[in-house]
């Protein structure tokens, strides 16, 4: 029986394809980053065809250095970054355009436009749980039909294709034959209802898109065809789990019950809870979504989402140049005096949720004779867990259920200092487990699983996790907490 698992994680900076043995334990990974195409006005494109072809070279390349038999592969899971949308040719495979990255905000003037519709952006909210906005895969793939006239002409021929760039890895893998997507990657297109889970003929029409062009949504761990990577394999393996990045990470994180909730920590800060089998519309701004939808039982997530975590670490590393890595900061912290009462607001570009003001500029504050170096290091590295303390708060607040942990993953995770004040101002225990690749982890994982090379059991039974528990009393992590809101007060208050 084949006893290995290929998963496959679609990157914003570059593809990885990682190979997981019958326990589930990575035994091999090979990446290659891609071109981030970016003109004068800040446009971001990558090239699709450039990603399939570094595909098949990491796949192959992967394949020469494994010491296995590539007919004991026996199932292929993927992870993509989510929102980046593009277009291509029904008959022929060939892309209208470049791939638009979700960092693009060239879809601003459609988004615009549309608000002007009497009731349209209440409609939207109210339908796909996300706000009408260009950061979605929506807008992005109105401009391509609206200023690519071979767009238009194969759109009016019922010849277009469209969606997110895991269909488009299907499409390929299946030599063009499958057009294809999961339900966490519709979910975030901004295009489809996930209280009928079908894509929103209203919305489509109104972003200039039809039904018809936008790829079939599959469960997240259903059969989604067979490839040999263009010939590389011996023979055909089946694609057994599609899901977006973020949504992998927390299948990865095991977090498959509703009130389960993870944390990457990265230049900014993804939060997201399962909240179950029923949509929650929030209404402080956390986003909703579907978490996957396996063996035909759809879960749903609140999410939000912070610009500034890793970010702050690397402007004191490179604008304010306290330090000269982010290895630093750890210790950093813990010699800093623990009298000093300094926060830090990372509101660079304002501040979300729970607060939402655009306006709101960074600063430091509670500064005395005591504060140096060390304190305002400690209080940098601080803002990141009230950040996640503010979210996660929120999501209690919405969701009813109560935080018995926060799972994690991301870089800044390996900052001792910053997951155990995590877990003290929290009040909750922090998880860190052993593996790294968590969105490529969770695809392949689903994929075994329906492949039955998995017991979903004992796979997620076989991660290890660093626990952090708190060790600060009530009494201090309240007032902590209400100097932090304080704090958050008086940037606000700095607002003309």
């Amino acid at each position: 029986m084949a006893k290995y698992v290929l998963g496959i994680d679609q990157s914003t900076r570059g593809t990885k394809v990682l190979l997981f043995d019958e326990n589930g334990k990575i035994l091999l990974r090979v990446d290659k980053s891609h071109r981030q195409i970016i003109n004068e006005q800040g446009w971001v494109e990558h090239d699709p065809v450039e990603i399939w072809n570094n595909l098949l070279i990491i796949v192959k390349e992967l394949l020469e250095k494994a010491d296995i038999a590539a007919s004991d592969i026996g199932a292929i899971g993927i992870s993509n970054q989510r929102e980046t949308a593009m277009a291509w040719n029904k008959e022929n495979g060939q892309p209208v355009y470049n791939a638009i990255v979700w960092q693009c905000a060239r879809g601003t003037a459609i988004c615009e436009r549309l608000t002007q519709k009497p009731g349209f952006a209440d409609t939207v909210k109210e339908h796909t749980g996300i706000p009408l906005s260009p950061y979605f895969s929506a807008a992005k793939l109105a401009w391509v039909v609206e200023n690519v006239p071979l767009a238009q002409e194969l759109m009016g021929k019922n010849k277009l294709a469209v969606g997110t760039m895991d269909s488009w890895l299907v499409y390929k893998l299946t030599g063009g034959v499958i057009h294809k997507t999961d339900y966490s990657n519709a979910s975030r297109t901004q295009l489809f209802n996930i209280n009928t889970l079908k894509w929103d003929e209203e919305i489509c029409q109104a972003f200039g898109l039809t039904a018809e062009s936008l790829p079939e949504v599959c469960q997240s761990d259903d059969l989604y065809g067979y490839t040999n990577f263009e010939g590389i394999l011996p023979e055909s393996v089946p694609i057994h789990s599609v899901f977006g990045d973020s949504h992998a990470a927390l299948f990865g994180q095991g977090c498959h019950e509703a009130g389960m909730i993870k944390s990457t920590y990265g230049t900014g800060s993804s939060v997201m809870m399962n909240i179950g089998s029923k949509p929650i519309q929030s209404k402080n701004g956390l986003v909703t979504s579907l978490a996957w939808s396996l063996g035909g039982k759809p879960s749903y997530v609140l999410e939000g989402n912070i610009n500034y975590t890793g970010a702050s670490i690397t402007w004191l590393k490179d604008n304010v140049e306290l330090i000269d890595s982010a290895r630093e900061t750890a210790q950093l912290a813990k010699e800093a005096n623990k009298a000093d009462r300094t926060y830090f607001i990372p509101a660079f570009t304002g501040l979300g949720a729970p607060y939402w003001n655009s306006d709101a500029t960074g600063m430091f504050t509670g500064i005395t004779r005591i504060t140096g170096k060390k304190e305002l290091v400690k209080a940098v590295v601080e803002s990141i867990a009230y950040q996640i303390g503010d979210i996660t708060s929120l999501m209690e607040e919405e969701s009813g259920k109560q935080i018995k942990a926060l799972r994690v993953d991301g870089g800044p995770t390996k900052n001792d200092y910053l997951m155990q004040f995590q877990a003290d101002i929290l009040d909750r225990t922090v998880e860190v487990p052993d593996a790294e690749e968590l969105s490529a982890m969770g695809a392949a994982y689903a994929a075994g699983i329906s492949a039955g090379i998995y017991d979903n059991k004992k796979v997620f039974g076989s991660i290890s996790r660093n626990i952090y528990t708190s060790g600060m009393s009530q009494e201090n992590r309240e007032n902590l907490l209400n100097g932090w809101k304080k704090a958050v007060k008086r940037a606000l208050a700095h607002i003309k």
